[in-house]
């Protein structure tokens, strides 16, 4: 069976369940980019609206748990269909481009904050730390120095050894929190490249990757996922409308530059362009480091 065969097979089994009532309809293949699996989006009468996914079955699981468990998220897409073999999802399409035409940091991450961030769910409080379907980690300590190591391999010597083991030790000193961390269920890829802008504001997130984890995660992830704006006036402002859980400044400040640190070492080998930019960051946040 040919790939577009399958599809529209996929097409005519959820238009006999109505889930779909496409009278006209195209398929075009997307580039699914940082994302595994297959994406498809559908047009209806030369509008998109859907977006099918096809992907390994605890894949589509873990997807299905997040759109289900945040349906109510109006940046999300909204989850029409999940196949019960779960060999594909279907889920709506959201008008708009990644990345690009983002507008200020601190509007898109307020934004973030307020729709997003703010209506995280705890989870399991006995599920192991780190990505749904990935290595298991007995402690948040444990899935922080795995994404620093390969940051310090991808590094090399572009940044001082002095500056690797200065965020090892910030590191250590944000695992004394843990005793009273609480696990949430996390987008877990909360970058400018799965947020959807238009008219130079955020109207989407999608592609999670979903994990276990505090939430403070997703919100430097997502400050330091592009390198404008990164200080400390956009960071205190965005976090002030941040609801869930108190955080003090001083361990915010220590996640950013864990965040920074492990971004470097991703912007090397994903987005090199974006480097120069995040080098003179680093400057910035290097005199906020133990000395």
């Amino acid at each position: 069976m040919t790939e577009k065969t399958k599809v529209n097979d996929i097409i005519m089994g959820l238009r006999d369940k109505g889930v779909i009532d496409l009278n006209e309809h195209d398929i075009i293949k997307l580039d699914s980019g940082t994302t595994d699996g297959l994406v498809y989006t559908f047009l209806e009468n030369n509008i998109f609206k859907y977006v099918l996914k096809l992907d390994l079955p605890q894949q589509i699981t873990f997807a299905e748990e997040f759109l289900h468990t945040y349906q109510n998220v109006s940046l999300l897409p909204k989850l029409f269909y999940t196949d019960p073999q779960k060999k594909f999802i279907l889920y709506s399409y959201i008008a708009g481009t990644t990345h690009y035409n983002r507008g200020s940091k601190i509007n898109w991450m307020t934004l973030l904050v307020k729709e997003l961030l703010n209506q995280y769910e705890k989870y399991d409080q006995d599920a192991s730390w780190g990505r749904l379907g990935g290595i298991p980690q007995k402690t948040w300590h444990d899935f922080n120095s795995c994404s620093l190591e390969s940051a310090y391999v991808n590094i090399g010597d572009l940044l001082p050894n002095e500056d690797y083991f200065k965020v090892k030790l910030i590191a250590g000193r944000i695992a004394t929190y843990e005793k009273q961390e609480v696990k949430y269920l996390l987008h877990g890829d909360t970058g400018v490249h799965n947020f959807v802008f238009q008219n130079h504001t955020l109207t989407g997130i999608i592609d999670p990757s979903p994990m276990v984890g505090p939430i403070i995660y997703d919100f430097t992830y997502a400050f330091c996922s592009s390198p404008d704006d990164l200080d400390l006036e956009t960071l205190f402002s965005s976090l002030s409308f941040f609801k869930q859980v108190p955080i003090e400044k001083t361990r915010v400040i220590d996640e950013v530059i864990l965040q920074l640190y492990t971004r470097i070492g991703i912007c090397i080998k994903v987005h090199p362009h974006d480097l120069q930019d995040y080098l003179k960051a680093w400057k910035y946040w290097r005199v906020h480091m133990p000395s």
